[in-house]
């Protein structure tokens, strides 16, 4: 097998933490709630980023689980920004784990995450032009 036939993450880095032994459940897997929640923090990361400024989640579009982790897995939350709106980003967010004894990359959940940028008072506000 070469490295072009390992499944890699789309899209960058945004969060990267440890699954710890109080976020699992009686099985030792960890919850899907905490993924989801570390998830909305990386696409945030990616939205507040585009935006300049504050950004709020107002949906997940779509989320599927492909397998469990476990506890003391290295999480990584991968963004890849789907699409821009007047106010509204699409963020696709990938979670990937180390298999321990292979050491090849896993994906363990993916979802589709939709923001807006918020003024100061919570009102939507427009994304602003990219510079380039």
């Amino acid at each position: 097998m070469t490295n072009d036939d390992i499944p890699q993450p789309q899209g960058t880095l945004a969060l990267q933490t440890i699954a710890m032994p109080e976020n699992a459940n009686w099985n030792g897997d960890i919850f899907g709630g905490w993924l989801v929640s570390q998830m909305d923090l990386a696409g945030a990361v990616t939205a507040r980023a585009r935006a300049k400024g504050r950004v709020a989640t107002v949906a997940i579009d779509s989320m599927a689980f492909l397998r469990p982790v476990p506890v003391g897995a290295v999480v990584s939350c991968y963004t890849r920004m789907q699409d821009i709106g007047r106010s509204s980003m699409k963020i696709n967010v990938e979670v990937w784990t180390l298999d321990r004894a292979s050491k090849t990359p896993r994906k363990v959940t993916e979802g589709l995450f939709v923001y807006v940028a918020i003024d100061e008072h919570g009102r939507i506000r427009e994304v602003p032009e990219q510079n380039h």
